[in-house]
């Protein structure tokens, strides 16, 4: 009787909170799908429901935006799952040990990483909102955690624009204003970054705050929600090749497992649908690579529109595609997707043990040695992803050497970093720092080659054998204390990293003048290099606080600074000489709008404001033309293309005028293939006979043609003028990330990062055959003089989404040390 009572008692309980919760369209008072819902009113929603159903739903605040909005995690599952989460979390997270006994599927849905793509939040309500009232059998063995927008900026950005041009009533023509957002569109967040390709490299505040949340839960489904162009059909697991090799026989298994429960679905409703074509498993960074080499079933699915779809559109084919047919779509793989793990709880944790077994991958140990500032700027980034660390104690390590490409030894000490693949972590350590990745197709949706050792600038070997290594604190070297004295005649600070670069940048934002030394020198029997930062009492005598502030930069920034009681070297120019030059505080412009990129325009902003935390002058296309540019020392062109247009013959002019007269101009990717056109400058374009005689017909023109002529992302080693300003602080090597085929030639002085002819072949990654006979002897990194003032051409980006470390101090020296 007892039993028959509670039986009823929760039948009766459900059926009441049925009643009870409001639909999206009840709560928010309009039918949803008929207008978009701003972020404040989403999260109503989802507070309301906590409120109403608190047995069942559970909220968690996980951070907040850059624009100040916040970040929201939905727990969703029976009563019983949400009084006892945390022991579910427990019971969960042991099976990564091999031990417990869990009996729950966690699966994690996560909507709106573009902004523009703005149907996914809203499908996350009416998805809630159904698995709490009509697919409550779900709830029993699952633990549901929605994300219902992870890029709030990005998507109040396109959905304020949206409000501010759309017709009243909407217009489905798809040439109406409404349909075609301007150059800031709500794809990225705040600083244009493109959030979905940030899980591994954590640059956004977004992503930093979002992988603490996962790293608690590592769930066996992730399902990130997209939407791409307005005619593509819809698209679900499984994904198309290349898959990593790491990825197992079960993970891509179950991806057709839930492709087939899907297309169930959507042959019942007659719509179009497609799988295994476009979006691989590779770039380590998305929303579906990295869930899956955390042991997730991580999958992407993608609605046709995007943010050119509006309230509705018509398509290509004179359909018409309404919000509420995107939404609907959204729902029905949302809930395909918790109907299949529901089904499989037993099978998906067993798996998910085995997934965290010991591995017996190749190599047992990544060693590294170098800068400690670089080595800290890379552990800071294993602690985020709680990836397992130490300090060599063996005093050798022999494997395949990064620089060389062959197998050698290294030296160690006790600040060689050492990240072993026997821990938990395995799986993601060996993908983001295996030299090469394995690559079963060149077709892929991203760049090919990533691997941490280049893209900070160590020292590398990976070994097949593991490596002693001490995994108690941090072994690296403390500064010592800036030891901060009237008696000083000056203050020497080496220039060796990015983190020299910010401590530079304090300065300069405090008042205090700093020089730089053109020429090596030596001072009590210590051998300093070009760059060298030389703080002198005399550049500051009319600072009453200058001591004081020294002190406290010198110690927020961990440097070391050596006091000398003289400026007479014993080697080298004094610091006296016309060779030891005052570093000027530029005024810096960037150019923003048409023509260019805006990913890399985010890239350079984010650079300024939030890591070398600098002041930045933001100037538009649309109003530059009335701008005096003698305000500014210097202006940066990010990649774009089109930049024709922009740089008319009347700009180009003044432009030139302005760099004559001391101006620098820092050019990246496309613009320079604008300033190449001018006969005045010496950069010009490398091309090869194939160029002038590769037009193919248009039936012959395939992918895998035209991918002979690309660089899909891939590092190639480069040799380095160490004795120009624009490298100082590096080696006479360079490991830089091409993104594409561009080649320009030698400049005839100021080639200061190029490729050989012998360097053609990347370091790792994909270069179609077509690509490499063209990029032999051609630019990187180059300083052109022009009357007094300087181009700076990057055909590389150095930035590159903010996590190749290695070259932004290269972007710090055309900013401080070239004059």
């Amino acid at each position: 009787m007892k039993i028959l009572l509670s039986v009823f008692a929760f039948c009766f309980y459900l059926t009441l909170s049925s009643q009870e919760i409001k639909s999206p369209s009840d709560f928010l008072g309009y039918e949803l799908g008929s207008q978009f819902t701003r972020h404040h009113r989403v999260m109503d929603y989802y507070e309301y429901l906590a409120q109403t159903d608190p047995t069942r739903v559970k909220l968690e605040n996980y951070g907040e935006t850059n624009e100040g909005r916040p970040l929201l995690l939905a727990y969703i599952s029976a009563p019983e799952n949400i009084k006892n989460i945390e022991n579910i979390r427990q019971e969960h997270l042991k099976n990564t040990d091999g031990e417990g006994n869990p009996t729950k599927a966690i699966v994690w849905m996560s909507y709106n990483v573009h902004g523009n793509e703005s149907v996914s939040t809203e499908a996350s309500m009416k998805t809630v909102y159904e698995i709490l009232t009509m697919k409550t059998e779900y709830l029993k063995n699952t633990m549901v955690i929605i994300d219902p927008c992870m890029n709030p900026d990005g998507r109040e950005r396109y959905v304020n624009w949206y409000y501010q041009y759309k017709n009243a009533p909407n217009t489905i023509d798809p040439n109406s204003k409404e349909h075609h957002e301007p150059w800031l569109n709500g794809r990225p967040n705040h600083y244009m970054f493109d959030l979905n390709r940030d899980w591994a490299w954590l640059t956004q505040t977004e992503s930093q705050q979002r992988i603490k949340a996962y790293n608690k839960w590592l769930p066996h489904v992730h399902v990130d929600f997209h939407e791409q162009g307005v005619d593509n059909p819809y698209y679900f697991a499984p994904a198309a090749e290349p898959f990593h090799e790491v990825i197992t026989d079960f993970q891509r298994e179950f991806q057709t497992t839930m492709g087939k429960n899907h297309a169930k679905y959507f042959d019942a409703n007659g719509w179009f649908y497609f799988t295994k074509e476009i979006f691989d498993l590779l770039y380590p960074s998305y929303g579906d690579t990295y869930p899956t080499y955390s042991g997730s079933i991580g999958m992407t699915y993608e609605q046709g529109g995007s943010g050119s779809a509006g309230l509705g559109v018509i398509t290509g084919s004179g359909d018409t595609l309404t919000l509420k047919d995107r939404i609907l779509h959204h729902h029905t793989t949302g809930l395909s997707t918790l109907e299949i793990a529901s089904k499989n709880v037993s099978r998906l944790n067993e798996e998910f043990k085995k997934f965290y077994r010991p591995k017996d991958y190749k190599y047992k140990s990544y060693v590294l040695n170098g800068n400690t500032d670089k080595l800290k700027a890379l552990t800071h980034l294993l602690e985020q992803h709680e990836i397992n660390y130490g300090w060599a104690t063996d005093k050798i390590a022999k494997g395949y050497n990064y620089s060389t490409g062959k197998v050698s030894s290294i030296k160690t000490n006790t600040n060689t970093l050492v990240i072993g693949t026997e821990q938990k972590k395995a799986t993601l350590v060996k993908v983001l720092f295996e030299p090469n990745t394995k690559l079963t197709d060149s077709l892929t949706y991203d760049i090919t080659a990533w691997s941490l050792p280049y893209a900070y600038g160590l020292d590398a070997v990976a070994s097949e054998t593991r490596v002693n290594a001490d995994t108690r604190e941090p072994k690296l070297s403390a500064p010592e204390k800036a030891k901060i004295t009237k008696e000083a005649y000056a203050f020497i600070v080496e220039w060796n990293s990015f983190s020299d670069a910010q401590f530079l940048a304090e300065l300069l934002n405090s008042g205090i003048k700093a020089r730089h030394a053109k020429n090596p020198f030596s001072m009590e029997g210590t051998e300093y290099n070009r760059g060298t930062l030389l703080i002198t009492k005399a550049d500051n005598k009319n600072n009453p606080d200058f001591l004081k502030s020294l002190s406290a930069i010198a110690n927020n920034h961990n440097k070391t600074l050596k006091a000398s009681t003289t400026g007479f070297v014993e080697d080298g120019k004094d610091f006296g000489s016309n060779s030891v030059q005052i570093i000027k505080r530029p005024k810096v412009a960037i150019l923003s709008g048409e023509p260019t990129y805006t990913l890399n325009f985010g890239e350079i902003w984010h650079f300024f404001e939030q890591q070398l935390k600098y002041p930045v002058t933001i100037l538009d296309t649309d109003y530059f033309k009335n701008v005096n540019l003698s305000q500014y020392d210097i202006l940066i062109l990010p990649d774009g293309s089109h930049y024709s247009s922009f740089l008319t013959e009347n700009r180009m002019s003044q432009l030139k005028d302005w760099i004559s007269d001391g101006g620098k101009l820092l050019a990246l990717g496309g613009a320079l293939k604008a300033l190449a056109k001018e006969d005045k400058f010496q950069l010009k374009p490398k091309e090869t006979e194939e160029d002038s005689n590769s037009a193919i017909p248009v039936y012959d023109h395939n992918q895998r043609e035209q991918i002979r002529k690309e660089i899909t992302g891939a590092i190639f080693k480069t040799k380095v003028d160490q004795t120009h300003p624009l490298a100082y602080g590096y080696n006479d090597t360079y490991f830089s990330l091409k993104l594409g085929g561009a080649a320009y030639k030698y400049l005839d002085k100021g080639t200061v990062v190029y490729l050989q002819e012998e360097d053609t072949k990347p370091a790792a990654g994909f270069a179609g055959s077509d690509a490499k006979k063209k990029i032999g002897e051609s630019l990187v990194f180059g300083v052109e003089s022009h009357g007094k003032g300087k181009l700076i051409y990057f055909v590389d980006n150095p930035l590159f989404r903010g996590f190749w470390e290695n070259g932004k101090l290269f972007f710090a020296n055309a900013l401080f040390m070239v004059d």
